[in-house]
């Protein structure tokens, strides 16, 4: 069968300018995302640093601006001494945070050359756990201060004669969390951001930084935490950050599509409460949103509770990936993008072996998991300004939602190449989905491509040399006097790039 679905496109129709660090990642010292995943250098393809070059060019097809790191978790009890300087010289720390054993030999210096080898910028997290100010303050200095000051001429004794410049800071990770090492209520964490900001915006008035909101919108603490988080800080931080995570535990495919509604909620809930703080300090600075954690994770909890304790770069959250789950990290891409206009940096975690859409065995091959494609076509294809789609579709409801769309949907207008983008998700399990655009602002366009991320299977993954979930190019979209035509398959994943 086939349903209908309308939509109208129009270059006026104008959500905001996408910043490209929308499409960013993470990489934290967790698992095999560092050891084994971005480094390892025995591995064939390793080159004179010890990271693999395979990862590379999956990371570079990826076209990732921004990658979050060292942490996560592990930044609450992270000392950045440790991963400078000499290798040999580096001790190995108990990790706290993921009871594993950390050996240094990757820190700070060689995340920066990694992160070129990439062509990414990197977002830098300080330690607010069980650390503060003075710490924060001298990475800064270490990272960004060109030279005659001890942090700055300790960097270039260890081979950096040039700063870093990084531009974009966390002050923290998740500090809400009662799992989180130096776990603080807002007040708390509020003061020592706000003083910590300060201080490091002292060494470098050019960066920009995240405060801490809620670890998810189902905190206890949750709008609470934000509301007075920004009190203390709303004068010295540019962004609040915001994190989930989602999962079919339950097995109920129509429930988990519907999830990235929830993170619809979820944005407008912390964008509502930002601007309350704004209102009620009579402020002319709007506070931008940082997603700088989103992903599926839930395959792999039951694996990660038989890991060894303080054991090097075990198999940890190594989640494989289905078509249902790629469906869904569609759907979370358009969330964002929606919200482009408030949503200025968000970070896919993470990007190698880790709740990843790149996985790599030891010694052998790297491969793309389902959820590779619909963040790789969002990230290369999905830049410029984000319009606001008018749509109608047929809904359902779900154990969890009511009136879900079965046609998510967003676009991407590129002034420049002259292009516009459609991403959509059909999320209907049985019928093909018939969809017709109104394009007429855009004269003279017509389709470049269609391309569908499809399965029979919703369960299907990929693995090692067997690619069982792979876009394909055959889709139907046509243009014909203004009108976009095109069929949307059951349950599928769809990018349709219009032009001259």
């Amino acid at each position: 069968m086939t349903i209908k679905a309308t939509m109208t496109l129009d270059k006026e129709f104008k959500i905001g300018e996408i910043d490209n660090r929308i499409y960013g990642s993470f990489i934290e010292h967790l698992g095999r995302a560092v050891y084994e995943g971005i480094y390892e250098p025995g591995h064939p393809s390793a080159d004179e640093q010890g990271f693999r070059t395979d990862v590379i060019e999956l990371v570079k097809q990826l076209q990732v601006p921004l990658v979050r790191y060292p942490g996560g978790n592990f930044v609450s009890g992270y000392n950045w001494e440790d991963g400078v300087g000499p290798v040999a010289n580096r001790p190995r720390r108990l990790d706290l945070a993921w009871r594993t054993t950390e050996t240094n030999e990757i820190g700070t210096n060689e995340f920066m050359d990694w992160a070129k080898k990439i062509n990414a910028e990197v977002n830098m997290a300080v330690n607010l756990g069980t650390r503060g100010i003075d710490a924060a303050r001298n990475l800064v200095e270490y990272c960004n201060h060109p030279s005659g000051s001890y942090w700055s001429d300790l960097r270039i004794s260890h081979g950096y004669k040039d700063p870093h410049k990084i531009k974009t800071w966390c002050l923290g990770n998740e500090m809400d969390g009662p799992w989180q090492i130096g776990h603080k209520t807002a007040t708390e964490y509020g003061r020592l951001a706000a003083e910590t900001a300060k201080s490091m915006r002292w060494v470098d008035p050019t960066i920009e930084l995240v405060a801490c909101g809620s670890s998810n919108r189902h905190m206890k603490t949750f709008a609470e935490w934000e509301a007075t988080v920004l009190e203390h800080t709303y004068d010295h931080v540019d962004f609040i950050s915001l994190h989930t995570y989602y999962g079919n535990r339950d097995n109920d495919l129509g429930n988990y599509l519907a999830q990235s509604l929830d993170m619809d909620q979820f944005i407008y809930s912390v964008i509502a409460t930002a601007d309350y703080i704004k209102a009620k300090k009579r402020s002319k600075k709007t506070i931008n949103l940082s997603f700088d954690e989103w992903n599926v994770w839930f395959h792999s909890n039951d694996a990660d509770k038989q890991i060894e304790p303080w054991s090097i770069a075990p198999p940890q959250l190594e989640d494989i990936y289905t078509f249902e789950d790629a469906l869904l990290v569609g759907s979370m891409l358009i969330s964002m993008i929606k919200r482009a206009d408030r949503v200025k940096i968000a970070c896919l975690a993470q990007l190698v072996n880790v709740i990843a859409p790149i996985m790599t065995e030891k010694g052998g091959e790297a491969w793309k998991q389902p959820i590779f494609y619909p963040y790789m076509h969002a990230s290369v294809l999905g830049r410029g300004v984000a319009l606001n789609s008018i749509v109608s579709s047929p809904k359902y409801d779900s154990k969890d939602f009511t009136d879900v769309p079965y046609l998510d949907t967003v676009s991407v207008y590129n002034e420049e190449n002259d292009t516009v983008t459609i991403f959509a998700v059909n999320r209907h399990q049985t019928d093909t989905l018939s969809l017709q655009a109104d394009i007429r602002s855009f004269e003279g366009y017509k389709v470049v491509e269609h391309i569908v991320l499809e399965n029979d299977d919703v369960k299907a993954t990929n693995q090692i040399n067997r690619s069982n979930v792979v876009p394909h190019s055959n889709g139907d979209a046509s243009v014909d006097g203004g009108q976009l035509t095109a069929h949307l398959p059951k349950l599928s994943w769809n990018v349709i790039r219009l032009g001259k």
